[in-house]
């Protein structure tokens, strides 16, 4: 049997234990060294003085087992033991300690108190509040926990809509896979190669963008329908001016991220790494300050660790399945497949977007980003004319680097939509399961006006590239 052939048969097997229930790391890992050793085996059997093995069935089968446990053991150390990685941990503890720090309730009254005036303004107070914490968090579904047990009290409290409450939190907290840092950029720069601080970078305007039109559609549900929620108003000037300086700890972490990429008056002062390491000093010397205590303190590393190993953990085995892949030649089989349909590279690209949205339906957003980007990727880079084109020849109108970049948003932006859309949305259950009064099915009713948000923003991402390109751009 031909390697590619073995690849697709694989590959469906794993949607289908996917589908079945199988977490994505176990089954990614499964699948990955089963065809390993089905393709060594193949390969010794019809050539076997190409390996170092007998011609017997029994030996043949050892020596594809064998061939398979070394390539598959390589996999943890060689990659996970990348310096870049440790962007995640750093990132998710920043989240962790920032709330302990009551960072995030600061963040939540300073938006109040400015924005709450406006058509349903405490829950466009709640969508510019994550977004600011999602600044410091870099974890969409820490976001989501906090600000369930934040926000939602407070709009319940003035007669929002519980459901439309809970969607809010819910959407809010996707942002944190945009905005920098990003521990879903890390990962994907990581799987593509990319340059990390330009795409963290990237992420900012259209994080941004995003808020804001989630800001829009809320103003907009508020003027038409009643039960979104009153405007909030009563705060004088100075209230509001109080407000800020217990949430400017929130904004020195994000200067100091954002120059140590990159600096606009001249060098960077370091790599994302060291400026991530000196944001989680600075907020855990503030939640010092704020008493944190002991136990505080061990639930912040417990929590970070937990996430870390989750995330970790789903690197491993999809990493055995990627070079599984490799092995099975599908990734640029893929790539000459797609570019030779007869259909315009851009409705390529918006089929390749709606098969994101279906595919996260029943998968996390992390694993299926590993699992498709492998043979996603290199397409996508094959239609635009390959990964160092330059602008003036390319397909979309952009260099290979900043096609990498700008794919990167689009996809991410898929996989932020992906954690809302049932039956597996991840940041409902999380909403959820913070509240007591709320179902699975209440928080996935609240967040449908924010799937139409979602679609206008994907679809303004990629008509107009430039809101993703700008900023890394400058670097």
């Amino acid at each position: 049997m031909e390697p590619i052939d073995i690849g697709l048969w694989v590959s469906g097997g794993l949607l289908v234990v996917v589908l079945l229930g199988m977490r994505v790391a176990f089954a990614a890992g499964l699948a990955g060294f089963v065809g390993l050793v089905w393709i060594f085996w193949d390969k010794m059997k019809y050539a076997p003085e190409k390996f170092l093995y007998f011609n017997e069935r029994r030996d043949t089968w050892d020596g594809a087992l064998g061939k398979a446990f070394q390539i598959a053991g390589q996999v943890p150390h060689s990659k996970v033991s990348a310096q870049v990685l440790s962007l995640i941990p750093v990132f998710i503890m920043i989240g962790y300690m920032a709330y302990h720090a009551r960072l995030t309730s600061a963040l939540f009254e300073a938006a109040k108190r400015w924005l709450a005036w406006v058509p349903g303004g405490l829950a466009v107070s709640t969508v510019f509040a994550t977004a600011g914490f999602a600044a410091v968090s870099g974890a969409s579904v820490a976001t989501a926990a906090v600000f369930a047990r934040i926000a939602i009290p407070e709009m319940l409290k003035i007669g929002y809509n519980k459901q439309f409450a809970a969607g809010v939190v819910a959407a809010g907290g996707t942002l944190a896979s945009l905005i920098p840092p990003s521990a879903i950029l890390v990962i994907y720069a990581i799987i593509v190669e990319q340059d990390v601080g330009r795409l963290l970078l990237a992420g900012f305007v259209p994080g941004v963008f995003s808020a804001v039109i989630y800001a829009i559609i809320i103003i907009g549900l508020a003027v038409t329908l009643k039960t979104v929620g009153p405007p909030v108003r009563g705060f004088t000037w100075r209230q509001r001016f109080e407000s800020l300086p217990p949430a400017l700890p929130i904004v020195a972490v994000v200067v100091i991220i954002i120059f140590f990429v990159y600096n606009p008056f001249g060098e960077a002062w370091g790599t994302p790494t060291e400026g991530g390491a000196i944001g989680a000093f600075i907020v855990f010397m503030m939640a010092l300050y704020r008493g944190m205590r002991w136990g505080q303190l061990k639930e912040a590393l417990l929590e970070t660790a937990k996430l870390t190993v989750m995330i970790f953990t789903i690197i491993w085995g999809v990493l055995i399945y990627v070079r599984f892949l490799g092995f099975a030649n599908l990734p640029s089989a893929f790539s000459d497949w797609i570019t030779s349909l007869h259909y315009s590279p851009w409705v390529i690209l918006v089929c390749i977007l709606l098969a994101y949205a279906v595919l996260g339906m029943f998968m996390d957003a992390i694993g299926m980003l590993l699992l498709t980007l492998p043979v996603v990727y290199p397409a996508v880079m094959a239609l635009n004319g390959g990964e160092y084109v330059s602008a003036a020849d390319s397909t979309f109108g952009m260099s290979g680097p900043m096609c990498a970049i700008w794919f990167g948003i689009l996809v991410v932006k898929m996989a932020e939509f992906c954690l809302i859309t049932p039956p597996i949305g991840l940041n409902c259950f999380v909403v959820a399961g913070v509240r007591d009064d709320l179902t699975v099915q209440d928080v996935f009713r609240g967040v449908t006006p924010f799937f139409v948000a979602d679609a206008v923003t994907i679809a303004l991402l990629v008509a107009f590239p430039s809101i993703v390109l700008w900023l890394p751009s400058l670097a």
